[in-house]
């Protein structure tokens, strides 16, 4: 099993954050690679496309308000892993009510690719997304 994890200090409040992230539809207000995440099984589940068109369909499997925190796995995705785990979480940051961590980090078992190849992909799109979401909130 691979893994990889993301954090960035974003300029507001874990509570600002929360609002805009914490939704398992809300991608599309934050991050521009998702334009389209349509609900599925009440909430529990996200139809996304990205804007090739391509289809990538994610369970939610842990949601806890109070900690700021979602878990999710991947049913359908165009990557090459098997037993995705991933989790989005926002902490506050000691002294600085207008700034908040946030952590995107994820677990995987690669399939047709090394752990390298995987990483560096999750990697990027984990950075990726926590600068767009830095963008969102400037």
């Amino acid at each position: 099993m691979a893994s990889t994890s993301v954090s960035r200090l974003v300029p507001a409040s874990p509570e600002r954050v929360w609002k805009l992230i914490g939704g398992f539809g809300s991608l599309p207000d934050w991050l521009p690679y998702i334009p389209e995440s349509t609900p599925e099984e009440g909430g529990r589940v996200r139809r996304l496309k990205n804007p090739d068109g391509d289809v990538i369909v994610e369970r939610l499997v842990d949601f806890n308000e109070t900690e700021r925190r979602y878990s999710y796995t991947i049913l359908q995705a165009p990557f090459p892993v098997v037993d995705y785990i991933s989790t989005l979480r926002v902490h506050p940051v000691t002294g600085q009510e207008d700034a908040a961590e946030v952590q995107w980090s994820g677990r995987f078992v690669p399939h047709g690719a090394t752990d390298e190849e995987v990483v560096a992909l999750f990697t990027g799109i984990f950075r990726d997304g926590l600068a767009a979401l830095h963008n969102a909130l400037s």
